[in-house]
């Protein structure tokens, strides 16, 4: 579980006082995020933390979710704190969506679809968490999965795949897996999977170390 205040990150106590300091401004003053956003790495380091994230991450989760703003003004702050932030600050945007969103507007997809588009791993795997899961429709969830394939990106890093994988995605990854095949390339061991419950098994050998198992058609 992600840590819900500044006295459950590993902070020293200089770090926690500047944190403490900078959440009450916030709350005070939303705009004052915009100057203390960026300087969290600065003040309370990058350490690694046991969920994944780091601690200049969680931080700056914290910030966001101190905002005492709502609606369109939220979602201006948000967005423009994304826009100009470096990677790390919109890594910590994307995984603050379900928070700042719990209304389940899906008001925040802009975000999401924005970084599927680009080619950077780390922000791919921050947008395909509970919020993109939640609300990405079908169409565009599929073909998020099938860039993470692409991208070598590993398929247990995408949020929701237990409840949205259908037999249209097994479709999109056994044509994948076909096309690898054929090419002499290694089939991902983590699409079977999916494919498997949506399918007739039919076996490949995949030019690896083990068999994988995909279709010619869907049930």
């Amino acid at each position: 579980m992600p840590p819900s205040d500044a006295s459950a990150l590993p902070l020293t106590p200089e770090a926690r006082a500047w944190l403490d300091t900078a959440l009450a401004e916030v709350v005070a003053d939303p705009a004052t995020i915009r100057t203390r956003f960026p300087a969290v790495r600065r003040h309370c380091g990058r350490a690694p933390l046991p969920d994944g994230r780091t601690v200049d991450e969680a931080a700056r989760v914290l910030l966001l979710a101190a905002l005492p703003l709502r609606d369109q003004a939220l979602a201006d702050e948000v967005t423009a704190l994304h826009r100009y932030g470096d990677p790390a600050e919109q890594r910590a945007v994307l995984r603050a969506l379900p928070q700042l969103d719990q209304e389940g507007t899906g008001r925040f997809l802009d975000l999401v679809r924005q970084t599927l588009r680009g080619n950077d791993n780390t922000l791919i795997e921050a947008a395909l968490g509970p919020y993109a899961a939640a609300h990405l429709p079908a169409d565009e969830y599929r073909q998020a999965v099938l860039k993470c394939v692409f991208c070598e990106i590993p398929l247990a890093r995408v949020a929701g795949l237990d409840d949205r994988a259908d037999a249209e995605l097994a479709r999109m990854l056994g044509d994948f897996a076909r096309e690898r095949t054929a090419a002499g390339r290694p089939v991902p061991e983590d699409i079977a999977p999916l494919v498997h419950p949506f399918t007739a098994p039919v076996s490949i050998l995949a030019p690896t170390s083990s068999t994988i198992t995909i279709t010619d058609e869907t049930v």
